[in-house]
């Protein structure tokens, strides 16, 4: 194996084949803060080239490869679990083409999500998936997991704008995926596989993804709701009357209580929820859909509804709802994010078992997300030391109810943050053995020694 990593800084450069450990921390972790996992190298690939001749060496000495993007993964994705290289694309940051005539763009992957759409936007164009990462996370980590984000509820996610996708697999061999036109059929759709797949079938090395014109009109308003059930209520009541916002988040008194110190907006003292929701179209029409949509709150029980006066309070509201997992984590010990969807319609029956949960198991819940498409971030928190045994089986069983209830109301173990090392063990209680059974059969097709990302997805 030395001599593969010898044979690699040859090719590369020592600067870009990581192997002291100090340099190598920041590739043993990930946002999941499941674990430090040391790989023995980690290699800073900059063209598709380079991936192939990492991914065909490594496969000829049997060595592991985890691909990385930024690292913003919430389930471990991107850890080395059985060691061997890293190979991070984060230098592969080329917007290739945009195309406005065909509406089509063309990235690499290192391309991080908030480039592209400023990039795009900036000719009149519009791409729709935002991640609450956005800033930092990268379109290759936006393909392999398949990424959503609160414009998911009108837009769709990751998937339903990858037209196509250059992927390498292990071994070396390099696969044009997809197309470049509205349409088409041809074959099996081998891009919406690869999308989601969480870096364990290919290493991705262009995307081509669709674009729309850029909306004319956003209009935000702010629902203040008495308690997260009526603030879910709500959400639903929404949904049911046939209004389809781009965006419909919620967030739950101890969402709000943790952010309001540090937001850029003024939060109301009395929100015992509030429903954030954001509509975008014609200039004409914008403000008699959020009037509308007002009045459907004010009869819910709110007990304010706030709209957004300017891009600049848009912006404000935005950056106070992006704040909630970063100040959920700084807060507390112990943080555990759960990205689980139930049908919209369950989602006040689902927030109503969190807070039993959380009593049962003497620990405090904090639910906020993407309520339009039932994509609730469900956070376990605990200042107490989440190592000590009995801590962490009461962790452990809330947990378990957690998806136990999830299932129970229909729903889905993740909506958009994968499955990772983090629930691989629940896989089996929402798929049964036959499905999972194909699935690494799948999995085994493309890579047949299970050295691509080995450790992820199934146990």
């Amino acid at each position: 194996m030395a001599d593969v990593y010898e044979l690699l800084t040859r090719e590369l450069g020592r600067e870009r084949v990581i192997r002291t450990p100090e340099a190598l921390d920041v590739y043993s972790r990930d946002e999941s803060r499941l674990g430090v996992y040391p790989p023995d190298a980690a290699v800073l690939c900059e063209s598709r080239a380079e991936i192939e001749l990492v991914l065909r060496l490594a496969a000829e000495h049997g060595i592991p490869v985890t691909p990385r993007g930024a690292g913003s993964g919430m389930t471990g994705g991107a850890l080395a679990v059985r060691g061997g290289i890293v190979l991070s694309t984060e230098r592969m940051r080329r917007i290739v083409d945009i195309n406005d005539h065909d509406r089509v763009a063309v990235v690499e992957p290192g391309v991080i999500n908030a480039d592209l759409q400023a990039a795009v936007e900036a000719q009149g164009l519009f791409y729709a998936p935002d991640p609450a990462s956005l800033g930092f996370c990268s379109m290759g980590g936006n393909v392999a997991e398949n990424a959503g984000g609160p414009r998911a509820f009108k837009y769709g996610v990751t998937r339903d704008w990858t037209l196509g996708l250059v992927t390498t697999l292990m071994g070396g061999e390099t696969l044009r995926l997809g197309r470049r036109t509205p349409k088409g059929v041809t074959g099996y759709d081998l891009t919406a596989l690869f999308v989601g797949s969480e870096g364990t079938f290919g290493v991705t090395t262009e995307i081509a993804v669709r674009l729309i014109g850029r909306p004319e009109a956003v209009g935000t308003l702010i629902a203040v709701m008495p308690d997260a059930f009526s603030a879910g209520k709500a959400v639903s009541t929404v949904i049911r009357k046939g209004y389809h916002p781009r965006a419909l988040e919620l967030m739950d008194r101890a969402s709000l209580d943790h952010v309001r110190p540090r937001a850029p907006f003024a939060l109301p003292a009395d929100a015992g929820a509030i429903v954030l929701l954001e509509l975008d179209g014609e200039s004409d029409t914008v403000p008699l859909g959020l009037a509308r949509c007002g009045s459907v709150f004010e009869e819910e029980g709110a007990r304010e509804v706030i709209i957004a006066r300017d891009d600049a309070e848009r912006d404000r509201l935005w950056q106070t709802r992006r704040l909630c997992s970063r100040s959920l984590r700084e807060a507390h010990a112990f943080k555990l994010s759960e990205d689980v969807v139930v049908p919209p319609g369950a989602i006040p029956e689902m927030l109503r078992r969190i807070d039993g949960i959380g009593a049962r198991h003497d620990l405090l819940m904090a639910a906020f997300g993407h309520a339009g498409d039932g994509n609730l971030h469900i956070n376990v928190l605990s200042d107490e030391n989440h190592r000590v045994p009995a801590v962490a089986a009461r962790i452990h069983a809330a947990l378990g109810d957690i998806f136990s209830a999830v299932l129970d109301l229909k729903g889905t173990l993740s909506g958009e943050h994968g499955i990772g090392v983090a629930k691989a063990k629940y896989l089996s209680w929402e798929q049964s053995a036959e499905v999972i059974g194909w699935q690494k059969r799948l999995k085994r097709m493309w890579d047949p020694a299970d050295l691509l990302n080995p450790g992820k997805i199934f146990v």
